[in-house]
């Protein structure tokens, strides 16, 4: 909705969604995850770590350093 234009910014996707716009934020980095993560996750073979706290939390942009932190 935020490519498309429909919402110019996260504070107008998150008040349409009834949900803060700081969860908003963290919601949306979860995009720049690594692919592998993503499909780990997907598939279930995440470790026990890879909880949706830990991914909340701040983490590199870098997929390459992801799977060094969240994998």
């Amino acid at each position: 909705m935020l490519e498309s234009g429909e919402f110019a910014t996260i504070a107008e996707l998150a008040e349409r969604e009834g949900i803060a716009s700081s969860y908003m934020t963290r919601v949306l980095r979860l995009t720049l995850l690594a692919p592998e993560i993503v499909e780990a996750i997907l598939d279930g073979k995440q470790g026990p770590e890879v909880t949706l706290v830990h991914v909340l939390e701040p983490f590199p942009t870098g997929w390459e350093a992801q799977k060094l932190d969240l994998s």
